[in-house]
């Protein structure tokens, strides 16, 4: 294979906490992939994007978005997360991405659960899909049904409305996360109809019985109009630890990654592993520190073998927090600069 991208949300910690989150992470080849590069670049995000910097990269990456950062910065999954799920949305439609979701009201604001949390089951989903599809039907913006915690809502007429990334919003003051735009009332009229639905349902019922947070609104984002034909894309899309709108950007066959799957393709592969999100976003830097472990054997000890080995000819690291992202590039000819010693310290340098 001649190139590997690999992307890696939420591997860069606070920098706060950096330092001494490095003293304990045992990772010596991402130490080596990180410090024995060609190329080296921070890239500090747009946050008013309203995005997390991978998901603004990754669009760009998938020719779903002209640039990467500034105001061109762009998320539009939703027609082909669609057509992952085996849907077939119609050319010339606006769609957008819908997550079933729990708003919680604190003293001082309203925050968005992680989605990851919600633990919402394909029985429970497909019934509150089902309670509120006829009234979607009914105003004209109706749903189709990717997965429990995945739909998609057609809206032809909300091109204006701007959307935050449920990644992006989670664990922030939503009063800056919500929709804006010409429609943004009436996206939150239609939550508040929703959320009217859905109170006392008995699914919601069942949830809090189990100790589970009521489904008690929904988040839309990621709109996008569909074309008869998809974009081009030069590098074969490859994911794990993936909501399910990401993994449906893959192939079937592509959405359980792992280096002997991905380095046995021809074609160069981009990989976007998610596993780091979940503890960043909850500050949970023990797991945190125990998922980034994990990558070390799993993925950089294999890649930076297939490196030295030849059967990988560049591998091109991605890594992010909320605020820039970097990204580096090595192969075989940059890991005989033995004179770089290894070293963690780019992760700190953001």
């Amino acid at each position: 294979m001649n190139q590997l991208t690999l992307v890696l949300p939420c591997a860069l910690p606070n920098a706060e906490l950096a330092a001494d989150l490095l003293k304990v992470l045992q990772a010596p080849a991402l130490a080596a992939l990180l410090s024995r590069t060609s190329s080296s670049n921070l890239e500090t995000f747009d946050t008013a994007q309203r995005l997390l910097p991978h998901e603004a990269w990754l669009a760009h990456a998938l020719g779903l978005a002209p640039a990467p950062n500034g105001a061109a910065a762009q998320a539009a999954f939703a027609v082909e997360a669609m057509r992952g799920y085996g849907l077939a949305p119609a050319p010339g439609a606006r769609y957008f991405l819908l997550h079933p979701a729990h708003l919680a009201i604190a003293r001082s604001h309203i925050s968005l659960e992680d989605l990851r949390q919600l633990k919402l089951s394909e029985e429970d989903g497909r019934a509150l899909f089902d309670t509120a599809r006829p009234y979607f039907d009914e105003i004209g913006q109706p749903l189709a049904y990717g997965d429990a915690g995945t739909w998609f809502m057609r809206a032809d007429g909300w091109s204006d409305l701007q959307c935050a990334s449920p990644d992006g919003a989670s664990t922030q003051d939503l009063s800056v996360w919500m929709p804006e735009g010409e429609h943004a009332r009436a996206a939150r009229r239609l939550q508040n109809e929703v959320q009217m639905l859905w109170h006392e349902h008995p699914v919601n019922a069942a949830r809090e019985e189990r100790g589970l947070k009521a489904i008690n609104s929904f988040w839309v984002w990621g709109a996008g109009l569909a074309t008869a034909q998809r974009p081009p894309c030069a590098a074969s899309l490859h994911t794990a630890d993936a909501p399910g709108w990401l993994a449906a950007l893959a192939e079937p066959a592509q959405r359980h990654a792992s280096p002997n799957s991905v380095l046995a393709g021809k074609q160069d592969a981009l990989v976007v592993l998610g596993g780091l999100i979940e503890p960043a976003q909850a500050q949970e830097w023990g797991l945190w520190l125990q998922q980034l472990q994990a990558l070390e054997a799993h993925w950089f000890a294999p890649l930076l073998a297939a490196l030295k080995d030849g059967r990988l000819g560049r591998l091109r690291l991605v890594l992010s927090h909320r605020d820039a992202w970097l990204d580096v590039t090595t192969g075989k000819h940059a890991q005989r600069k033995f004179w770089r010693a290894p070293t963690l310290n780019k992760l700190k340098a953001s």
